[in-house]
């Protein structure tokens, strides 16, 4: 295969989101699989539209999760640069002007005023779509001079190419075919000057020598407009692959409005997933390897990614297997490497300045089984900093009567030197005086003691809670039976 480079290319008008995530991660695979470059362009030109810090979203979660350029406005090749469209206007305004001497582009002087009643006549007229009646590409030269002299704002239109057929081999969905009757003549630069995307976006692919084209399948209708434009120039058409939806498990297109999900990349670094899990997680959204395995390293994800496995349906975006995913490879880290990703959000939850280094690690580790993300570790340790509220299930564990029993034999049976080992003691005594075994007495004496019904390992949690707040409670419990 030649030499692939493909490009990443979002608008600075929004943070890093799931869809432009898979968009870039797929791009990188690609690229990475082949031994090729993997660009990241800024795609500017929607200039009302751009927001504060976009652009720096972009970069920095994309470093994040591992997808990390070989070209970008940091790390520019001269060769290509610049990388940003806004920085590029005047290699644009060179190719528009080919155009128009060539007689594929003209300028057009509607206003909008005008575009849009055209529009409206023929809606009322029952055409099925709306397209420019080309009245400036029929002006005379008299009336083109008369605009010119008064200098009238205008855009630049393609002329779309009468009774043309546009067909490309989509990588993910086969063969699809355009025809340019269904197309009218299209702005390539708005009266401001600055260029449209689909004609900005192909001289940029092709002075960057991009081979592979990876995006959206929202995208595919823009792809004849851009074929037109390489053909006017002679230039070669990259490789194009449209990706099919990312869905909700309900089956709905992800929507920014869609609460159901966290849609940017960022709040799953906040929460505490791990990059490496996302990068893992987000590579299964419509590719399947050959195989039953689930869990890639980096590099056999490179390895094993290829055009050839990416799926034609809808990928759903499932956030139970992220979570389980992103568990496998939290509890595959060693204890010391656990802690320092666990802790912060752990102090982020709850006052650690006043505990013991030793208490703190002891108690942190306790979860490093149940622990799927680094935020849930601050609801886990919550019994050790606030009363646990008795729910139903508490409640009716305490009414059983064997609970009674459970909790009067440890209490009699409570170490006065406070380990792990003599609270085991304690209970080995307590089991052996009520006969009881199983839920009867571990449940009864987890809720009666710790008034939560699921935790850690039992001892070690009596233990870390303490003497005093384990006595009280096992006494007030005693005395109100």
């Amino acid at each position: 295969m030649e030499r692939v480079r493909v490009r990443y290319a979002p608008s600075p008008t929004g943070f890093l989101h799931i869809g432009n995530a898979r968009t870039a991660l797929f791009d990188y695979l690609i690229a990475k699989h082949y031994g090729g470059d993997f660009v990241l362009r800024i795609e500017d030109t929607d200039i009302e539209r751009n927001v504060e810090g976009g652009e720096d979203s972009q970069s920095f979660y994309l470093d994040w999760l591992g997808i990390v350029p070989d070209e970008s406005p940091e790390k520019p090749n001269p060769k290509y640069a610049p990388y940003r469209q806004m920085e590029r206007l005047d290699i644009y305004k060179e190719y528009v002007d080919k155009l128009i001497v060539q007689g594929d582009a003209y300028k057009c002087y509607c206003t909008s005023e005008e575009l849009d009643a055209d529009y409206n006549r023929q809606k009322e007229a029952g055409y099925a779509s709306t397209r420019y009646n080309q009245k400036c590409f029929h002006l005379s030269d008299e009336e083109k001079a008369a605009n010119e002299a008064e200098g009238k704002p205008f855009s630049v239109r393609l002329h779309v190419p009468e009774n043309a057929t546009y067909t490309f081999d989509d990588m993910v969905r086969g063969e699809i075919t355009f025809e340019s009757k269904d197309i009218g003549d299209w702005v390539i630069v708005k009266s401001n000057g600055i260029p449209t995307y689909n004609f900005a976006v192909v001289i940029d692919d092709h002075l960057m020598e991009i081979s592979h084209v990876f995006r959206g399948e929202e995208h595919i209708s823009n792809t004849p407009k851009q074929m037109m434009i390489f053909e006017m120039f002679g230039w070669d058409i990259p490789r194009y692959g449209h990706m099919t939806l990312i869905v909700n498990e309900t089956g709905k297109k992800l929507s920014k409005r869609d609460n159901s999900i966290m849609q940017y990349i960022s709040q799953y670094k906040d929460q505490g997933y791990l990059p490496e899990a996302m990068f893992n997680f987000m590579s299964l959204l419509g590719w399947s390897p050959k195989g039953e395995q689930e869990l890639f390293t980096h590099d056999e994800l490179v390895a094993e990614f290829s055009e050839q496995r990416l799926s034609k349906a809808p990928s759903m975006f499932d956030v139970t297997k992220l979570t389980w995913m992103n568990h496998q490879y939290l509890k595959a880290k060693d204890d010391a490497a656990w802690l320092a990703f666990v802790r912060p959000f752990a102090e982020a939850a709850h006052d650690l300045s006043n505990k013991d280094e030793a208490w703190v690690n002891t108690m942190l580790l306790l979860y490093k089984e149940q622990c799927q993300y680094g935020a849930e570790i601050g609801t886990l340790i919550d019994g050790f900093f606030n009363e646990p509220v008795l729910g139903e299930a508490e409640t009716d564990v305490l009414s059983w009567e064997t609970t009674g029993a459970v909790a009067k034999a440890f209490l009699a049976s409570l170490p006065t030197d406070w380990t792990v080992e003599n609270l085991k003691e304690a209970f080995n005594t307590t089991k052996t005086e009520t006969g009881l075994k199983g839920k009867p007495l571990f449940m009864g004496l987890r809720v009666s003691a710790t008034h939560q019904s699921h935790g850690p390992d039992l001892m070690s949690a009596l233990y870390l809670t303490g003497e005093d707040v384990i006595r009280n409670r096992l006494e007030t419990y005693v005395n109100s039976l």
